[in-house]
């Protein structure tokens, strides 16, 4: 990827503000598993990189909204569409019984992030 590098907890807070545009630091951070100390950091560091835009958040004036820039969309897409063909090619490079054992795998990973998120979700 061409610079700046991002970090693994910047891609995803990048991926969380495209995902939901104007969500707040607090919320951010509950979402990522992260002090809010440190979603502020790198809120700062991808506002500076150019990446990511604060707003006024109009029912709390003390609290701040975050949006992606376009920079950061295209970033992001960039990202996935690498990230996607590398898996496609090691994939590819798999015989045939080892394809069908990751597909018949997929489902179980599926329910358990599905079972990880409502259950965050409660508490």
């Amino acid at each position: 990827m061409p610079a700046p590098q991002l970090r693994g907890a910047e891609v995803e807070l990048l991926r969380l503000v495209v995902e939901r545009p104007g969500i707040g630091i607090s919320d951010a951070a509950k979402e990522l598993y992260l002090a809010g100390t440190s979603v502020s950091t790198l809120v700062n560091q991808l506002a500076r990189q150019g990446f990511l835009a604060r707003e006024t958040a109009p029912a709390d004036r003390r609290a701040a909204r975050l949006l992606p820039t376009p920079a950061a969309e295209a970033r992001l897409g960039e990202w996935r569409k690498r990230s996607a063909d590398l898996v496609r090619r090691q994939v590819s490079r798999l015989d045939e019984a080892d394809r069908e054992t990751l597909l018949a795998a997929v489902p179980a990973p599926r329910r358990l992030a599905g079972t990880l998120h409502e259950e965050a979700e409660r508490a």
